[in-house]
C-alpha cells in the first residue's frame, strides 16, 4: 500500500544522530536508511554527536546537514552529496520539530578523548522524547544496554554461561571449568580484544587478561561449540524478525581459519542464513524484553541455540542482508517508522481536539 505522508499531509522529518558525519561510509546501514527515507519523499537530516545544543529557551537545536536532491540510486552518490558542498545544505534546526530522531551513534566506536560523546545521544534523546519526538531506539532502554551486561537480562536458557569480573584467578577457574572460554571487554564492539582461551592457554592467561582489562571489566563466556560453524546476524523490528517478500533480514558469518571472530571487517565471510524454528524461538524469547525497553531496531548474533550479542546501538549489516537475499530491507524499516509518525500525529490531533472541546 502506498504511503500517505501522514494524516495531515506533512512530509516526515527524520534526523539521524551519528558519531561524526564525515566518518560515515556508503556501506553503513545508516546511509542506506537515510537514502530510502529521502527517496520516499521525507526530509532527512544528519547530526553529529558534537552538533547538539540545549538552548536557553529549553529547546534542543543542532547544526545539521541534508542533501539537496530527492532521488538517489546509490549510497556512494548520496554520501558524496552529504559531505561535499554545494550538494548539501547545512543549517541550525530545532530537533524538537523533528518527527523522529534515530540514535545511530555507537558509543563503543568513540576514540580516546571523546568520552563526552558516548552518552550524548541518550542524554539529548531523553529530552527530545519529553518534547514529543519519537526517538529510536528508546534512550532510556539504551541507557540500560551500554555494555554487554545487557545480555544477562534475557532468559538464562538462551545465554552462554558467563562470568564478568576483573579478577584473573576467577577467570582462570572459569576457563579451566569450561575447557574453552571467550574473553572480551564488557564495553566494546567490532571484535576488538576478543580472545579464545583453551586449557593449554592458561599459562598465558595473565597477558590476555592484562590486554582485555585495559578496557575495564572482562566478560568470560563459555565457548559455544557451534561457533566453529559461524554465527547468524538476525535483525528484529519492534521485537519481531524483520521479513520482507518472504525473506528474513539475516546472514551467516563465517570466521577465517586463524581468527575466532566472525566480524566481516576482520576477514569473516558471509553466506545466506537458514532461519529455522530454533532461531525463531530465540527471537520470540527475547522479544518481550526488547519491546519493554523500546528497542525498535536490533541485531541479534546467534550461535546454535544461544545469543552471543544483542546489538542495539547502530546495528549494521542491512546491506549484507540485501546482498544475500536480494531484498532491500531498509524499506520495511522506514515504512514502520512512517506508521509510528502517523499514529503519533493522529493521537496528537485527537488529544488536541478533546482539549479544544473542553474550552
Amino acid at each position: 500500500m502506498a504511503f500517505q505522508k501522514n494524516f495531515f499531509g506533512d512530509t516526515m522529518r527524520i534526523g539521524f544522530l551519528v558519531n561524526e558525519i564525515e566518518e560515515e561510509q556508503p556501506k553503513y546501514s545508516t546511509i542506506r536508511l537515510a537514502l530510502t527515507a529521502t527517496n520516499r519523499g521525507h526530509e532527512v537530516w544528519f547530526i553529529g554527536a558534537g552538533d547538539l545544543a540545549y538552548d536557553s529557551d529549553d529547546h534542543i537545536r543542532a547544526r545539521a546537514r541534508s542533501v539537496l536532491n530527492t532521488k538517489y540510486k546509490s549510497t556512494e552518490v548520496y554520501l558524496n552529496d552529504l559531505n561535499k558542498s554545494p550538494k548539501h545544505k547545512t543549517k541550525r534546526i530545532s530537533v524538537d520539530d523533528l518527527d523522529v530522531l534515530m540514535l545511530r551513534n555507537d558509543p563503543s566506536s568513540e576514540p580516546t578523548g571523546r568520552g563526552w560523546a558516548k552518552n550524548i545521544g541518550i542524554i539529548f534523546g531523553r529530552v527530545a522524547t519529553k518534547h514529543g519526538v519519537i526517538v529510536l531506539n528508546d534512550p532510556n532502554g539504551l541507557s540500560n544496554a551500554m555494555n554487554k551486561m545487557y545480555l544477562q537480562h534475557f532468559p538464562e536458557e538462551i545465554r552462554p554461561k558467563t562470568l564478568i569480573t576483573r579478577d584473573r584467578e576467577e577467570i582462570k577457574a572459569f576457563a579451566k571449568k569450561h575447557g574453552k572460554a571467550v574473553l572480551k571487554p564488557l564495553a566494546g564492539s567490532r571484535g576488538k580484544n576478543v580472545f579464545l582461551v583453551n586449557k593449554k592457554d592458561i599459562s598465558n592467561l595473565n597477558q590476555i587478561v592484562d590486554a582485555v582489562s585495559r578496557d575495564g571489566y572482562i566478560v568470560a563466556q563459555e565457548y559455544v561449540k557451534e561457533a566453529s560453524e559461524g554465527d547468524i546476524r538476525l535483525f528484529l523490528l519492534n521485537g519481531i524478525p524483520l521479513r520482507c517478500k518472504g525473506k528474513y533480514a539475516a546472514f551467516k558469518r563465517l570466521r577465517s581459519e586463524d581468527d575466532i571472530r566472525s566480524n566481516i571487517h576482520v576477514g569473516g565471510k558471509v553466506e545466506p542464513a537458514e532461519i529455522d524454528s530454533r532461531v525463531l524461538r530465540i527471537a520470540e524469547m527475547v522479544r518481550p524484553k526488547l519491546v519493554q525497553d523500546g528497542m525498535f531496531f536490533v541485531g541479534l548474533d546467534i550461535v546454535g541455540d544461544k545469543v552471543l550479542e544483542v546489538n542495539v546501538f547502530s546495528p549494521g549489516g542491512l546491506g549484507t542482508a540485501k546482498n544475500m537475499e536480494k531484498v532491500n530491507f531498509t524499506v520495511p524499516v522506514i515504512k514502520s517508522i512512517e506508521r509510528k509518525v502517523e499514529y503519533m500525529n493522529f493521537y496528537k490531533r485527537k488529544f488536541s481536539n478533546t482539549e479544544m472541546a473542553t474550552l
